[in-house]
Parts: structure tokens; C-alpha cells; sequence
């Protein structure tokens, strides 16, 4: 039988950061010495009282469905969170739980957008907002932001973009891919303009834990109740307590009816999120242990930020900035990758000559450059560099 797809679907890319990662992992299982810089997550260990309170909840049976919104109880830490580390004054009846910030994202894209609703994306962009946006007839609108301003977004930025369709801007700070942050001044200027227009905005807030040299992340809800009422705040236990695989993520909401729905669209789709997976998520939250592991973290990647930024500055014809959050670095390669046919060709020449791992950048919208994470110890770091050096060298 033919194969026949709905039209929503027919265009759908595959994320390109998994699909390197995964090539790296096969190239490693045939005992090729591989080096990744592709992969988005931490290379610590979920900590062991995360994971026993998980095993705990297993033992005690709890491993039936539970609410679609998330247990009673992980709600409640998360709008106390939310008050005490972001300063949001979110009700538990407006935090839902879902299977990762991935799909919080989908879901509120599915409640929000009918066909033709533009939503700005500010460039560089993570690889799946223009995907899921499309898969729901809306239309994303790319926002460029400038190299020489370390990738940040200004009022100005935007303005030139926006029209009587704009029903939605992205903010994803610190971020993927670029490690940008945003001054709260910068920040309250866009909120204020997106507030009087009525442009929703979501804030993808999932790096808030890592920001560098001494920058505050500041969360966009936290700037008003004017500016709380339109935006959602995305979240999740991924990054933070190095959980990825744990599918955890939550969401503020303006008030309580988005948070209905979200949590009907659960109900439909996912049911609920891993009912033992949630009590993990609840004592990642409430362990006194919990702060200390997430700043050793920080700490060291900032040690890690620090190292491969100073060795890709070694290499010729290179341009880097030096990120302010998150666990990537943003460098232009322009100047090599222009001898290939685009940058995807650039990135598999890196990974056949040099066995490193990196994604290209015009997965997140800007061709010639390339995301290295630096989820690596510091001797993978150097070498990888290293190996890309040599490589880039054969190229002059």
C-alpha cells in the first residue's frame, strides 16, 4: 500500500542536534574515537537522591495514572518555586506538568495558534520552534539578531517584524544555541511593547540555572502583573538537575483557564506525566542538597566555557563570542565552511577528518556557523578543538 501522510506532516524535519548525536553514538559503538560537541545535555549523573526518591516512589506503589496536570504535590513546589526563585506569584492551579519543556511547547502552540498566526522567532533560533509552529498552521516569523551584539534582542530588533497577524513571541534566554542572555531593561522594553499589542509571549526559560559573569536570569513574568497575564513561563527539570532522559517539564500560565487546557490536551495525548518519575522531579526541588549540585554544575561549566572559547580564539579565521549562559558556544565558521556546499556538507567533513561531533548552524538559522556544547571534560574539550584545528588547517 502507498504510503499517504497528512499534509501537516509531510514537511516535518527531524531534529538535527538528536540526529548528530546519534551518528556520533554509532561511530562510538563501532570503537571509533569520537568526540561530541552535539549533544544538549549535561554530562553529570542525575543525583542519587533524585534517583532513589523515584526508586522510593516505585517501591510504594506509586505507578498508576495520576492527575493530568501533574501530582498535587510537585504543582505546589513549583509555584513556590516560581515565587521564591523567579519571583512569580503563579497558583498551584496554574502550573501544569508535562513529558519535557519539548512538548509544554507543543501543546501551548496547539491551544494557541490557528492558521496563519505569525510567531516571531528570534535567530538563532532551537531547532524545533519552527517546526512545531508549522505543524499547527502557524507561520514563524525569523527575527534576526546581530553577531557584534552577542546574539541579543532588542525592541528595534523586532518592531520591523511584527503585524496584525504577530500572535506570539518566543524568548529563549539564556540560549540555545547562542548562550545569549538579556539585561532586564532590554527585556521590560519588549514585555511592555508585547503587552499593549496583546502578543502572547512564551518564555522558554530552560538555562536559567547557568549564566556566567555574574549575569541574573531574570524571568519575563516577573517584570508585572501586565506582563505576567500574557506570557507562559516554560520550564523544566532537564537541564537543571541533569534529567533530560526523565521527561519533566512545567509551565506557568496567565491564569487558570490556559492551564485547563494544557492539562485536557494532556489528558488526551500523554495522560500524565511518569507518576514516578514526577516524585524525582518533586524531591529535586525540596532536597537541601539539590542547590550545592546545581552550582557545581555552573561552576564548572563555566571553567569549561572559559577553555573552549580561549582555545577556538587560537584558530584562524575564526570569530567566537564568549556566551553569557547556558552550555554552547556560537562560533562563526563562515570562512572555512564557505569551501562546501553548505555547512551541513562543512560539519560532516569535521566529523570524517576530525571524528568531532558538531551541529551546523543553519539548523538554528544561520548558515556557516556551528553549536558546540561543552558537556565535555576538559581533555575532551582540548583535544576536540584540537582535532578541529588540524582539520580546518588542511582546508587553507
Amino acid at each position: 500500500m502507498e504510503l499517504k501522510l497528512s499534509e501537516r506532516v509531510k514537511s516535518l524535519k527531524p531534529s538535527p542536534t538528536l540526529a548528530i548525536s546519534a551518528k556520533a553514538k554509532e561511530l562510538r559503538a563501532k570503537e571509533i574515537d569520537v568526540i561530541g560537541f552535539g549533544a544538549g545535555e549535561p554530562d553529570f549523573d542525575t543525583p542519587e537522591f533524585i534517583k532513589e526518591a523515584a526508586i522510593k516512589a516505585l517501591k510504594e506503589g506509586k505507578t498508576k495514572y495520576a492527575p493530568a496536570a501533574g501530582i498535587p504535590e510537585l504543582r505546589e513546589a513549583l509555584a513556590q518555586k516560581f515565587k521564591e526563585v523567579n519571583g512569580i506569584d503563579y497558583k498551584p492551579s496554574e502550573v501544569v506538568v508535562s513529558a519535557g519543556a519539548k512538548n509544554i511547547l507543543f501543546l501551548i502552540f496547539l491551544m494557541l495558534l490557528n492558521e496563519g498566526d505569525e510567531v516571531l522567532v528570534p535567530a538563532p533560533y532551537w531547532v524545533s520552534y519552527k517546526e512545531q509552529i508549522k505543524l499547527f498552521g502557524g507561520v514563524p516569523v525569523e527575527v534576526p539578531t546581530e553577531e557584534g551584539r552577542g546574539f541579543t534582542l532588542t525592541l528595534e530588533d523586532l518592531k520591523p517584524f511584527v503585524t496584525e497577524r504577530t500572535k506570539v513571541l518566543i524568548l529563549n534566554f539564556p540560549n540555545n544555541p547562542t548562550g545569549a542572555t538579556i539585561k532586564e531593561g532590554e527585556l521590560r522594553r519588549i514585555a511592555e511593547f508585547c503587552a499593549q499589542r496583546g502578543i502572547f509571549i512564551i518564555s522558554d526559560e530552560c538555562y536559567e540555572a547557568f549564566t556566567y559573569d555574574g549575569e541574573k536570569h531574570i524571568s519575563t513574568a516577573s517584570l508585572g502583573e501586565e506582563i505576567k497575564k500574557i506570557t507562559f513561563t516554560v520550564n523544566a527539570f532537564s537541564k537543571t538537575y541533569s534529567m533530560t532522559g526523565w521527561r519533566v517539564g512545567y509551565v506557568g500560565c496567565p491564569n487558570e483557564e490556559y492551564a485547563k487546557v494544557i492539562a485536557n490536551l494532556n489528558s488526551q495525548s500523554i495522560s500524565n506525566v511518569t507518576t514516578f518519575a514526577q516524585y524525582g522531579a518533586l524531591e529535586a526541588l525540596r532536597n537541601p542538597e539539590a542547590p550545592k549540585f546545581v552550582e557545581k554544575m555552573r561552576q564548572t561549566f563555566e571553567r569549561r566555557r572559559n577553555l573552549m572559547v580561549s582555545l577556538l580564539r587560537e584558530i584562524p579565521d575564526i570569530k567566537v563570542n564568549t556566551p553569557k549562559g547556558a552550555f554552547y558556544v556560537f562560533p562563526n565558521f563562515r570562512n572555512y565552511a564557505s569551501k562546501f556546499e553548505t555547512d551541513v556538507e562543512f560539519t560532516k567533513y569535521l566529523l570524517e577528518e576530525a571524528k568531532v561531533a558538531i551541529v551546523p548552524g543553519s539548523a538554528f538559522g544561520y548558515e556557516g556557523f556551528a553549536r558546540l556544547s561543552y558537556c565535555n571534560s576538559d581533555e575532551e574539550i582540548t583535544e576536540g578543538v584540537n582535532r578541529i584545528k588540524k582539520a580546518l588547517e588542511k582546508l587553507c
